[in-house]
């Protein structure tokens, strides 16, 4: 019991999650800034953001459902936090698997874009329903093709646990290179989850204050930050455990390196991805997820049940 609740609350649950979060939030702004001749935060920064939060006053909107802007960075934390326990880190076997897994993390990464939307919208500041509306059309752009392309991945390894596709993986090595393409559609749409440029309309600054957030003030901001720097670490380690899965040597210490390694690898093409793109419009990110990426996701399917097929016939 105390093993179980050590691994929920400290490692690798909700005090390594927030401080790799935060490692990796500064990581991703360093990246970005040298990218554009910037020399960017020191390594504090994240955290110096965070208790700068913690110590100013919580204004509640008049107007707003109370419960629902007080709660929900809460649940959004909570969602994102428990996700992280289903993906396999230093082993090839996750600390909680079952069959079906997958269908649970990726219920929990939806949660906190349903909290943007709920806060937002409840905030009834016209900027915030205007970004949670956003928040909300984003989310049926992007997250069929990213269902998509993990689908591939677990129809080729024929199993919905994380656990067991890791397994399938290190019985045929050369596999995970056909899933490749989707590796890169799903990158993309992580992007659109995390509201990163070429895909940050929710927020939009320069257009609606903050979005969503706009009236979120204090420690509730410092809880909606810190759920987005999971949902990074989480989503990165989802990407990794289903399309690098290697790795995972018999010495759990440098198996973890290299899980860190995978995040960092991950977390650098995000940081190339949106220094060097400009910000779309909503039309322009629902017509490229549907017309481009779920086009080219369907495709990585078609290819992973062919190489299935391949594998049963030998």
């Amino acid at each position: 019991m105390l093993k179980e609740l050590f691994n929920i609350l400290v490692f690798p649950g909700l005090l390594f999650l927030f401080i790799f979060g935060m490692a990796i939030e500064f990581v991703d702004r360093k990246l970005c800034a040298r990218l554009q001749n910037r020399i960017g935060p020191p390594w504090y920064q994240p955290l110096a953001d965070f208790i700068k939060l913690l110590g100013k006053e919580d204004v509640v909107p008049q107007e707003s459902d109370v419960a629902v802007f007080k709660l929900g960075p809460v649940f959004a934390l909570a969602a994102a936090a428990t996700a992280f326990l289903y993906i396999p880190l230093w082993n090839k076997q996750a600390l909680f698997s079952f069959s079906g897994d997958i269908i649970v993390v990726f219920y929990l990464l939806t949660i906190p874009t349903l909290v943007f939307f709920l806060g937002g919208w409840y905030s009834r500041s016209v900027f915030s329903m205007i970004g949670a509306v956003r928040t909300l059309t984003q989310f049926f752009a992007y997250e069929v093709p990213l269902f998509m392309c993990i689908l591939s991945s677990s129809l080729l390894a024929n199993t919905w646990s994380l656990s067991e596709m890791t397994v399938f993986y290190l019985a045929h090595p050369w596999c995970w290179l056909f899933t490749l393409p989707g590796f890169f559609i799903a990158l993309i749409a992580l992007l659109g989850k995390l509201e990163k440029v070429p895909f940050d309309i929710p927020e939009a600054e320069t257009e609606i204050v903050a979005g969503a957030f706009t009236e979120y003030g204090g420690r509730f901001l410092a809880f909606l930050r810190t759920v987005l720097n999971m949902e990074m670490v989480v989503g990165s380690s989802l990407l990794a455990a289903v399309f690098l899965p290697f790795g995972f040597v018999h010495n759990a210490a440098l198996s973890f390196m290299i899980f860190i390694a995978k995040i960092l690898f991950i977390t650098a093409l995000i940081a190339v991805a949106h220094s060097v793109v400009a910000r779309l419009r909503l039309n322009q990110m629902v017509s490229l997820c549907w017309r481009v990426f779920a086009p080219l996701a369907f495709l990585q399917v078609l290819i992973s049940l062919v190489i299935k097929g391949f594998l049963v016939m030998r």
